[in-house]
């Protein structure tokens, strides 16, 4: 496993550089090595310009063309499943990052240090803590702190997309549904009123639910409303006065965080509703000129994102945006995560002649 103070080395090919980047290790909250080890490396061009804001790193060149891309990742890593260091068997390689997402980043930083005399003008944006909280991401802390460091015409988030062109994304939600009663010796059960016994009509009403399926642009979007935890009970021989479940609702992009709310108190009706932690989603957008010359380069299909990324934040500050990288979205948070080399070298290919054709 690389040390922390191993310098990165963006002459390596795609599929090496992805796994120097996978054997730093990163988790959200720790990536100050791996940002330190992507600004040193960076500033080492002299067409880039680079500047750092905490763990997240911006470089940008300066050659005044009428355009200009923003090509965007995070660094960090949900929590390592003894999966690192990473490993290579036949065209794949494991190890925790490698889709979601150091494969992209190694897509920008290849294309970062060799575009010296690219088709547009060019952003290349590292951030941190995506994979946590809403409130802690890095390109939120950049769009609030330095705005004119993400001005674009066009944006490509390198999250894994199975190197497709994937449009929008959903919106997220998760509120906490609670349950209250009355508490008792479990001996005297007739004395108390069990809260965790409530959430049975809870986990009726999302069993019975109906997902939404929606079509935009041309993109069909699923939504999904589940419960992701219970937390009640207080000793084994203590009847419950309180149990708590929290719900995700991962919605479509028609929908405004105003409108998710709203249909989850609807959903929810006659329990106690509080909203914990919310990103809105993003329209497709796949009208816009950029985006349909975008798409021409890459393949010409497009799909629905299903997650939520920082597409929406881009779509925020008016930017088009896409998702555009090699790694495969449902292999993203597992403990056998792996990334396809052979999707590494295209994913680069087809954007290096997209940006200089």
């Amino acid at each position: 496993m690389s040390s922390p103070k191993t310098p990165l080395d963006l002459t390596l090919d795609g599929g090496a550089l992805t796994a120097a980047l996978v054997d730093f290790p990163s988790v959200s909250g720790d990536e100050q090595a791996l940002a330190d080890a992507v600004e040193a490396a960076l500033r080492g061009y002299p067409h880039l310009t680079v500047d750092r804001y905490g763990n997240n790193v911006v470089a940008r060149t300066a050659l005044g063309r009428g355009e200009r891309v923003l090509l965007a990742g995070h660094l960090d890593t949900v929590p390592i499943a003894d999966n690192l260091p990473s490993h290579v068997e036949g065209d794949l390689l494991y190890g925790c990052g490698t889709s979601d997402m150091k494969s992209g980043v190694a897509v920008q930083l290849r294309l970062a240090a060799t575009l010296t005399e690219p088709n547009r003008d060019l952003t290349f944006v590292f951030y941190d803590c995506e994979e946590v909280e809403a409130h802690r991401n890095g390109l939120g802390h950049l769009a609030a702190a330095h705005p004119d460091w993400l001005a674009a015409d066009f944006a490509v988030l390198m999250e894994p997309s199975g190197a497709a062109v994937e449009g929008g994304c959903q919106g997220t939600m998760r509120v906490q549904v609670r349950l209250t009663g009355v508490r008792a010796h479990a001996a005297r059960s007739w004395l108390g009123d069990n809260a965790i016994h409530h959430a049975a009509e809870v986990l009726t009403r999302l069993a019975d639910y109906r997902a939404r399926r929606v079509e935009i642009d041309g993109l069909e979007y699923r939504e999904g409303l589940n419960a992701v935890r219970i937390d009640g009970g207080v000793a084994g021989n203590v009847i419950p006065d309180e149990c708590v479940v929290t719900v995700n609702f991962r919605y479509a992009p028609d929908r405004s965080e105003a409108d998710a709310e709203k249909h989850l108190r609807e959903v929810f009706d006659g329990f106690e509703v509080s909203v914990t932690d919310s990103a809105p989603g993003a329209l497709p957008g796949l009208g816009q000129p950029a985006a349909q010359a975008f798409l021409a380069a890459t393949g010409g299909v497009a799909r629905a994102k299903f997650g939520w990324t920082d597409v929406a934040r881009f779509s925020a500050l008016g930017v088009p945006a896409v998702n555009y990288g090699p790694g495969d979205p449902n292999l993203a948070h597992k403990r056998e995560e792996h990334c396809s080399l052979t999707a590494i070298a295209e994913t680069e290919e087809r954007l290096r002649a997209w940006l200089t054709s």
